[in-house]
């Protein structure tokens, strides 16, 4: 698969919804994360990402304003010990809760489907990055519907074995704006990742559509340590 540029990427779709971004730095020493959400609403857009213990969760910018927290209030990221798990909704404790039961990723999602969300049918992304003595793998979900159908689920996973230095993969929710918003198609995408967390935070964040961009999270996690730096990034400040 030909590597593409995650700049050009995001700067040419006004609203891919919300992505995900797994990989390794390019000089080897880092297993990379990226999450971002966007919003149309008003409701999508009244959100933060706040720190929760190892991980985060969304929150109401204004509690006043919050019309309706379903799909739009839940923790993105969690650490289960050396897994870094990173969704779009609150699957991200189904797989945490699978996995603690010794469940593998793909099983622990097989009790979820696509948001129920008509006629979008949101699909569910999910990521699972494995961190342990200077090894790391990751894997990447999509649960979607079969062309708008609510009575299909369509169930994809894609595992990456030992990644190679300076890649990562993408998957979003969304091929692009439209109503109804059509599902991300194909494989994750494949993009370079930089050495330096604060430069990709910075091109992730420009690149994004500057009237529905809401949150971005970024974490770079030493393979031999375990230690992990995190960025954080709200339009609502």
């Amino acid at each position: 698969m030909e590597m593409i540029s995650i700049e050009k990427e995001l700067q040419g779709n006004t609203y891919p919804g919300r992505g995900i971004i797994l990989g390794k730095s390019a000089d080897g020493k880092k297993a990379v994360c990226a999450y971002f959400i966007m919003g149309r609403s008003s409701n999508s857009r009244n959100r933060v990402f706040v720190e929760d213990g190892e991980g985060i969760r969304t929150q109401a910018f204004d509690p006043a304003k919050m019309e309706d927290p379903s799909l739009i209030i839940y923790a993105p990221v969690r650490v289960l010990g050396n897994k870094t798990i990173v969704t779009n909704g609150d699957q991200t404790d189904t797989i945490y809760e699978g996995l603690d039961r010794q469940m593998t990723f793909e099983q622990s999602l097989r009790s979820r489907e696509f948001e129920p969300d008509a006629p979008n049918y949101t699909p569910r992304i999910s990521g699972v990055m494995h961190v342990e003595k200077g090894k790391y793998n990751y894997a990447l979900s999509i649960l979607k519907s079969n062309e708008g159908r609510p009575d299909s689920c369509l169930r994809y996973t894609f595992a990456y074995n030992n990644p190679a230095d300076g890649e990562g993969h993408f998957i979003s929710t969304y091929k692009h704006d439209g109503n109804p918003l059509p599902s991300f198609e194909g494989e994750p995408k494949r993009i370079a990742v930089p050495d330096d967390i604060d430069a990709f935070t910075g091109l992730l964040w420009e690149s994004l559509n500057e009237d529905n961009k809401v949150s971005l999270f970024v974490r770079y996690i030493d393979i031999e340590t375990g230690e992990a730096v995190s960025r954080i990034v709200n339009k609502n400040r």
